[in-house]
Order: structure tokens, then C-alpha cells, then sequence
């Protein structure tokens, strides 16, 4: 069944032609393209998601020396958010344009 020679595809392929015509045999191409890359991502997909998660890993070296590295890394982060904070909370400056736009008091807004 599986033993296909030069002549039957020949033939093959001639029904096709006069079945789909000349026009449309490029966008037939296409679609079955497309159609076996979407495929080959879906089974992929499927095989990533028959695998079992990897198990976090410990870890490693001196716990102490991790825990003081983990302390400075938050306490970095602290410093960064109160500079962010303080920045965003800054007052706006009233009748001074900002990037090109004009600024309203933010007092003459509030008491409308």
C-alpha cells in the first residue's frame, strides 16, 4: 500500500490540478503549511505538558551566606521603592510645563 512510484504521483498530482486548478494550488499550499506547523506546536505543547515539572532546586553553598545575600537584595529593593515613592509623591509644580503641556494648579482643580 505504502509502495507509491513515479507514475502515481504523476497521477496523483494531475487530479489534483484539474481538481483544484492552477489558482488555487499556491493557496492550498499555504493552508497546508500553516496547517502542519500549527500541528507540530500542538503535539509539542502536548509533549511539554505530559513531562513532570523539574523539582525546585536547594539553594546551594553556605545558607548564611545565602540568607545575607537574600537581606542585602531586600533591602536594596526598599531603597529603590522609597526613591520611587518619593519621586511619584513630589508636588506638582504649578504653571510650569511638563514635557511641552501646560500644568494646572492642582489646588485650583481640587476646589471646583
Amino acid at each position: 500500500m505504502g509502495n507509491f512510484g513515479t507514475s502515481e504521483i504523476l497521477i496523483v498530482l494531475l487530479v489534483v490540478l484539474l481538481l483544484f486548478g492552477s489558482a488555487k494550488l499556491p493557496q492550498l499550499a499555504r493552508s497546508l503549511g500553516k496547517s502542519a506547523r500549527i500541528l507540530k506546536a500542538e503535539t509539542k505543547g502536548l509533549r511539554e505538558d505530559d513531562e513532570p515539572a523539574a523539582a525546585p532546586q536547594a539553594p546551594q553553598g553556605d545558607p548564611r551566606q545565602e540568607a545575607a545575600r537574600l537581606r542585602e537584595e531586600a533591602a536594596r529593593l526598599e531603597r529603590e521603592a522609597a526613591a520611587d515613592g518619593a519621586a511619584v509623591r513630589r508636588p506638582l509644580p504649578s504653571g510650569e510645563p511638563i514635557q511641552g503641556v501646560p500644568v494646572s494648579d492642582p489646588n485650583q482643580i481640587r476646589n471646583s
